[in-house]
């Protein structure tokens, strides 16, 4: 597969999660009981911790090392 194929699967990917993940967030925040700070720790982790689980698509999307 040609890295083109690759970083264009891997977008796709990408937007499908992140869109899944912010509807998550969401629905979870709306369910957190009323607490300035607990949305405020919960949102700041949930805004930090998007990146962790798109690390491994997006080095699949780099290509093998050379």
């Amino acid at each position: 597969m040609g890295p083109r194929t690759r970083r264009f699967i891997a977008a796709i990917g990408a937007v499908g999660f992140l869109a899944f993940y912010v509807w998550a967030v969401i629905a979870i925040g709306d369910r957190l009981p009323d607490s300035v700070w607990l949305d405020m720790v919960f949102y700041g982790v949930a805004g930090i911790a998007w990146g962790i689980p798109l690390l491994p698509l997006l080095s699949w999307a780099e290509g093998p090392k050379k």
